[in-house]
Order: structure tokens, then C-alpha cells, then sequence
């Protein structure tokens, strides 16, 4: 059983965020899942991981297709179709116990600025640490990111 990691954003977009964080969990030999629920905004980061000059190439691919089992990072909605280490949550995307139980981690990034998805963390978190996930808050208010509260 891994960790559960809410990242709060307060200076960093979801997307500069998902740029600093993909690349690490590829680096561990992780195959990973990005779930989102705005097919638009999901289409945009698969376009974004193309042509990102600043990141080694990250092989991936939107799911839906012949070959989701074999991508290292899969975009899309629905269930994890790729034998994912992780699974990182956008736009308020969700995670059972269940799922999140067995992988190594899960990143929830959420936009500070927005009081329904503050709320919607805070109850993912209680949920997620009820169930006896472990879990981390990292914050970037201070202009870099820290960790700010753990349970489990």
C-alpha cells in the first residue's frame, strides 16, 4: 500500500504541476494512469506531453485506443487499463479505497482558488485516510512545495 498525495495549488497550474511529477513517477518504472473528467482539457495535456520541450519524452497515449495495456502513461476517464503503479486525479476525478489500496501512489491535485474543489479534497482525504490509506497535503504557498500535514 502506497500514499495518497493531495497537492494544493496555489502558483502552479494543474498541468506545470503534472509536468514536474510525471516525469518522476516514469523514473521509477512506474506505469501510471491520468485521470481527469473534461475530455477537452485531457485531449490538451496528451497535446501538451508531445511538445513539452522541457520534459524527456514520456511515451503515452489516450485511452480508448488498441494499446492502453501497454502505455506507460494513459490519459483518459474510465478504469485503469495500463497494470498502473499510479494514478494521479485532476478536475476532481475520483478514486475508490479499493483502487487506490494496491498502487504505489495516488496524486489528487487540486486549485486552491476554487472553494468547491477544497471541499471536495477535504472530503476525498477523509475518505481515503478512514479507509487506512496513508496520506500526505503538499502545499506551494510558500513559493516551493512542502509538505504540510501526514496521516497513516
Amino acid at each position: 500500500m502506497g500514499v495518497v498525495m493531495f497537492y494544493h495549488l496555489t502558483r502552479s497550474s494543474v498541468e506545470e504541476t503534472l509536468l514536474m511529477l510525471l516525469p518522476r513517477a516514469v523514473a521509477q518504472g512506474w506505469r501510471v494512469m491520468l485521470r481527469g473528467t473534461d475530455p477537452a482539457a485531457l485531449e490538451r495535456l496528451d497535446a501538451r506531453l508531445w511538445t513539452a520541450e522541457s520534459l524527456p519524452f514520456l511515451p503515452h497515449g489516450m485511452a480508448g485506443g488498441p494499446h492502453d495495456a501497454d502505455q506507460p502513461v494513459l490519459i483518459g476517464q474510465g478504469a485503469i487499463a495500463n497494470d498502473a503503479k499510479g494514478l494521479f486525479l485532476i478536475d476532481g476525478a475520483e478514486t475508490a479505497p479499493e483502487e487506490a489500496r494496491p498502487l504505489e501512489r495516488v496524486w489528487l491535485l487540486f486549485d486552491g482558488g476554487d472553494p468547491a474543489q477544497l471541499t471536495d479534497a477535504r472530503a476525498k482525504w477523509k475518505v481515503l485516510t478512514e479507509a487506512g490509506l496513508a496520506a500526505q497535503y503538499w502545499s506551494e504557498e510558500s513559493g516551493k512545495w512542502e509538505k504540510k500535514a501526514e496521516k497513516g
